[in-house]
């Protein structure tokens, strides 16, 4: 299969409304895609000055942006919209060779940005309509109105290196915030289309940047004394290591979307077929590369055995390849996340899983990071177990057996984590158990752990993050709600209050 490639040029940082190359940087690392290490995507210089810069014109540009009326940054957006639909092809093929994602999942990761802009506009924003509050003191009215924090610094992810951005952004801009964009540098080519979009929309001078970077470029940005918030999406280590870096910078909003090792359980009376389906969507899809990802399943024993024949063999068939094929399973992100994902299969025989299906690194005719399912069966809950507790983000899943649900639900809540369970089974007040019992931000019901709605929350407990909810929620952290009481009466001298002597002429 023949694929025509988009051209993809270095273009350099997007600062105060135009790229700027580095030419003498303090580093830059090379985009090379991991579904074929023979495609060089962009070699990205980088250079640590150029977050300063990008600070000081998100700064500058700030108060004229904050204080433009609503609708025409609202216009500003649908703008940035209709670039977005008009480049999906473009945007999805991207997110292609910098993640290895098959095409039918980038293009539903390019989609979704145009969709971000229409859900928080017609949806997300009546969270912080202005109300107004009629005697809230004695004949004196209150008013609640939402005003922008500032500059806020966006540090993305690899795996949906367009979409999580984007769910910063949108809210944050449309509440009258500037954004500082450090892309991962895993994906430095998609978080450049983004700044193009961006500079066609034309956007004022400074409101959106971009700076590539590494990770102690992430640590510059987020530490920056223009930076009033930080948007986060990532790993529980870095999203830790971000609450350390601004310890003492009490006044930033931290919005940490961090991991999870989800459990998805299915009882006895479950529709098999469904609950089998959405269980390898779960596991597998993104090739475990997502936070909402299926890792561990709790089966009742009268169908477990039957749940994990089938559950093996349609595991054995899913198809692995590159992005251009639009098979299931494209690679994972780079030999670093491969050699963890290869160690934790030998930790989980270590801890006396059996390993029903192993993982191992795959050799296809597009050199790659390709690795194989693997299934391992756990014979005795452990809450202490490295392997039962660590979050892999690669395609391993851990099998479970319980008839007690309250146990089913001790091993839900017992990694630390706490984003997503789903539940397979008839029995609503099985459902309405876990709604109490379970610690996690999102609760699905015969539906698998991965995938959620821009209309709904999303957010986890625990390590999965620090209670700031983005998607629909986004745009709360991205503003400071505002009280105001407004009297329009004239002054009272009969109400002047005991022990004041005021001479009243």
């Amino acid at each position: 299969m023949t694929t025509t490639l988009f051209d993809i040029k270095y273009k350099g940082d997007f600062i105060n409304g135009r790229f700027v190359p580095v030419t003498k940087g303090d580093g830059e690392f090379k985009d090379i895609s991991p579904s074929d290490l023979n495609d060089l995507v962009m070699t990205v210089p980088f250079k640590h000055d150029h977050i300063d810069e990008a600070c000081v014109a998100a700064k500058q540009a700030y108060q004229a942006w904050a204080m433009l009326p609503m609708a025409e940054r609202r216009n500003y957006l649908l703008r940035l919209k209709e670039l977005f639909d008009g480049h999906a092809d473009q945007m999805a093929q991207i997110i292609s060779r910098d993640t290895g994602k098959p095409t039918w999942e980038a293009m539903t990761e390019a989609k979704a940005l145009g969709a971000k802009i229409d859900i928080t506009l017609n949806q997300s924003i009546n969270l912080i309509a202005e109300e107004r509050i009629p005697n809230a003191l004695p004949q004196v009215d209150g008013v609640i109105r939402h005003r922008s924090r500032g500059v806020m610094a966006v540090v993305g992810p690899f795996n949906f290196p367009a979409h999580l951005p984007n769910g910063h952004i949108i809210p944050a801009l449309i509440a009258g915030n500037t954004i500082v964009f450090k892309p991962s540098e895993q994906t430095p080519a998609v978080g450049q289309f983004m700044a193009e979009l961006f500079e066609k929309a034309q956007f004022p001078k400074g409101v959106f940047n971009l700076v590539q970077g590494d990770g102690a470029a992430g640590g510059r940005l987020v530490a920056h004394e223009h930076v009033d918030g930080i948007l986060f999406t990532g790993s529980y280590e870095v999203g830790l290591k971000i609450k350390q870096e601004t310890l003492t910078h009490y006044w930033k909003i931290l919005a940490l979307e961090m991991g999870g090792k989800n459990a998805t359980v299915v009882w006895d009376d479950a529709d098999m077929d469904k609950a089998i389906y959405e269980t390898l969507v779960g596991a597998y899809m993104s090739s475990g590369q997502r936070c909402s990802g299926t890792s561990r399943v709790i089966l009742h024993p009268k169908i477990a055995e039957q749940f994990t024949d089938r559950f093996y063999e349609a595991a054995k068939k899913l198809s692995i390849g590159h992005w251009s094929e639009n098979t299931f399973m494209g690679p994972l992100i780079n030999a670093g996340a491969v050699e963890k994902y290869i160690r934790f299969q030998e930790i989980a025989n270590r801890e006396n899983c059996e390993s029903l299906m192993r993982g191992k690194a795959l050799d296809l005719k597009n050199k790659g990071y390709y690795v194989t399912p693997s299934i391992h069966l756990v014979k005795k809950f452990d809450p202490n177990s490295v392997y039962q507790k660590s979050e892999i983000f690669g395609p391993n899943v851990a099998i479970y057996q319980s008839d007690n649900f309250d146990e089913a639900m001790n091993i839900v809540n017992s990694t630390g984590y706490g984003l997503v369970m789903a539940l397979f089974s008839k029995n609503k007040e099985l459902y309405e158990q876990a709604l109490f019992k379970a610690r996690v931000g999102l609760l699905n019901w015969n539906r698998t752990t991965n995938g959620a709605s821009s209309r709904l929350p999303f957010g986890g407990m625990g390590k999965s993050g620090n209670d700031r909810p983005s998607a629909h929620f986004a745009i709360q952290y991205c503003t400071v709600p505002m009280a105001s009481l407004e009297d329009p009466t004239p002054f009272d001298p009969t109400k002047i209050l005991p022990g004041m002597n005021l001479d009243m002429k």
